[in-house]
């Protein structure tokens, strides 16, 4: 968002047009932005995965949407979906008449590139990516602007406990990034102990694990009537409005984490250190950040600090973040809290 920003503002009379995924096209088609068209992507080998128990890439489809984006006729085509092997041919198939973007040594050239290198923050990427293209920064991160009618039916899914709301997303798309349930309990468990009225989110990959975690609330003798599993349960717009009514976000390194940031809330990120290099939050004030510093697997001791293009991954999903501490991230959460009533952009 911080370098579509970047470009609306260098280029304020062209159509901004995104390439994504499905979410990106719930998320921010129609929603008030930089952004006037939301394209999505074929499923193709290196550009868009195919869904669980969904269609495999088919080339006939990805030449189709390769010839219709061609008669956009577009003038810039900007790449900052990684090393490039297979998003820079995808590019340049796209016909258009400036093309900027990352590559890695062995990717297709592009008119103007910077070499794809794994550990630099994805928005400061991106933004040095559309700086190829005269794009200078208007701001650092990332903004969607929610609805009234998204925070209202949040609102109306978790009403704010006796102390306000807090947000658990427990979910990530990599199994090693996953904070324990066990500890997710105890922050929640801790939290209704105050009145706070907890919100279990995710999609239905979820669903076991906040199960698990409403459990462990009901283990440990607090009122589990305070916690609303909401795994696989939300659409995505209410999502975003149900993070921007909260008074804190808990998650490990996921998208609803950057959702989170993005709609305004105050958030407690839990991080492999490899991951906050390239995702944390910049401030401090709304967002804080616990690391675990591990550098081999715990199963068969490979360094997995050598992540991106340049390594293969292990085999093994045991989770990198376990050693983080339950308590120094409470304290953070009743600090967050504390403030939460600072104004901010919803």
């Amino acid at each position: 968002m911080p370098a579509i920003q970047a470009l609306a503002a260098a280029y304020p009379a062209a159509e901004l047009t995104l390439l994504g995924t499905p979410l990106h096209h719930a998320l921010l088609d129609g929603r008030a932005s930089p952004i006037d068209h939301v394209e999505v992507l074929p499923i193709a080998p290196g550009i868009r995965d195919a869904p669980s128990g969904g269609a495999d890439a088919d080339a006939e489809s990805a030449e189709a949407f390769l010839e219709r984006m061609r008669g956009r006729r577009f003038d810039l085509a900007v790449q900052v979906h990684g090393g490039g092997r297979n998003s820079n041919p995808f590019l340049l198939g796209l016909g258009s008449r400036h093309t900027v973007g990352t590559r890695t040594p062995d990717a297709v050239e592009l008119e103007r590139s910077m070499p794809y290198l794994y550990y630099q923050h994805e928005v400061l990427r991106a933004l040095e990516v559309v700086g190829l293209a005269g794009a200078a920064p208007v701001v650092l991160e990332p903004r969607v602007l929610t609805t009234q009618s998204e925070r209202a039916a949040a609102a109306a899914r978790v009403p704010a406990g006796p102390t306000g709301r807090v947000v658990i997303h427990p979910g990530a798309t990599d199994p090693r990034r996953r904070w324990p349930a066990h500890r997710f309990a105890e922050v929640a468990a801790a939290l209704v102990e105050t009145g706070a009225r907890v919100a279990v989110i995710g999609d239905a990959t979820d669903v076991e694990t906040a199960d698990a975690i409403v459990a462990g609330v009901r283990e440990r003798g607090a009122d589990a009537s305070l916690v609303s599993n909401l795994a696989g349960a939300l659409p995505l717009g209410v999502t975003a409005g149900l993070l921007a009514i909260a008074d804190v976000v808990v998650a490990n390194d996921s998208g609803p984490r950057h959702l989170a940031v993005a709609v305004g809330a105050p958030t407690v990120g839990i991080f492999w250190m490899g991951n906050a290099l390239n995702a944390a939050p910049f401030g401090r004030e709304r967002h804080r950040i616990h690391l675990s510093w591990t550098t081999r697997c715990l199963v068969c001791g490979v360094d997995v600090t050598q992540v991106g293009w340049t390594a293969e991954r292990c085999e093994h999903d045991d989770s990198f973040v376990d050693e983080v501490d339950t308590a120094a991230v409470l304290a953070d959460v009743a600090d967050l809290r504390a403030r939460s009533l600072l104004p901010r952009d919803r």
